[in-house]
């Protein structure tokens, strides 16, 4: 980690955006594609923990939290931008230790889930305390973003989801988070969304086929990060050319 690879840069890339301009963070797997990213002008990175799991064998939410964080060291290490890991629901770990952990992996962000080890949503209430928990082992040397899972969970019965999800966005910024991530929200709950936190940044998911970056911007997103969906692309282009020169085909150049 180079010494401008701090939170507080990765905080000050997520303000006075334009609202066609948000803040857009590609997800690298492992050291090769970030340096790719870095390479062409990305300010910041996104460790994705589908596409690492996918990049180290494991299927998404499978990987042992050693390796994990082996991976993300080794991201770090390769780049001089400041990369933000997805770290799951946190492996069970108490705040402090996560916390300890991410230092020594260089990160200087976090992705955290609201799903918990049984793959069914955590109580958001007790999930906001383990946030504040989180926040005051960090204080400000950590970037907190909190995953909100209603749209790919399911929601307490007869709660509508955006509203659920407007909850537990509330919830986790009063806990400390920096940035607030419902994933898969449909772009007509992200100005809901991005009305409920207020200066709190929004960060929306890119999938394919969907809207543009800016497009999402527009709607409310501060952020866009994109899953395994990149690692999903590289590996249909590896596929292709592996096809290609099986057929005999040559290495184009």
């Amino acid at each position: 980690m180079s010494g401008d690879a701090t939170a507080e840069v990765l905080r000050a890339l997520h303000r006075g955006r334009a609202a066609d301009d948000p803040l857009v963070l590609p997800g690298p797997w492992d050291a090769v594609s970030a340096r790719a990213f870095e390479e062409a002008g990305f300010p910041a990175l996104a460790t994705p923990s589908a596409g690492i799991a996918a990049a180290l064998g494991y299927e998404d939410g499978e990987t042992p939290a050693a390796e994990m964080f082996a991976a993300v060291a080794r991201i770090v290490r390769s780049v001089s931008v400041p990369v933000t890991a997805d770290l799951e629901g946190g492996y069970g770990l108490p705040a402090a230790e996560l916390v300890e952990r991410v230092r020594e992996s260089g990160a200087v962000g976090v992705n955290l889930e609201d799903t918990g080890p049984t793959g069914r949503l955590r109580d958001p209430r007790a999930h906001a305390e383990w946030l504040a928990e989180v926040r005051e082992a960090a204080g400000p040397g950590l970037f907190v973003n909190a995953r909100v899972d209603v749209y790919i969970r399911r929601a307490p019965d007869g709660t509508v989801v955006r509203d659920a999800a407007v909850a537990r966005a509330r919830l986790y910024a009063e806990a400390g988070a920096d940035c607030v991530y419902p994933i898969a929200a449909p772009p007509a709950d992200l100005p809901a969304l991005r009305a409920a936190l207020g200066d709190l940044p929004l960060n929306a998911l890119s999938v394919p086929g969907g809207l543009s970056c800016t497009e999402l911007g527009l709607l409310g997103a501060s952020r866009v990060t994109f899953g395994d969906g990149l690692l999903v692309r590289a590996t249909a282009d590896l596929t292709a050319l592996a096809a290609g020169l099986r057929d005999g085909g040559a290495l184009m150049g």
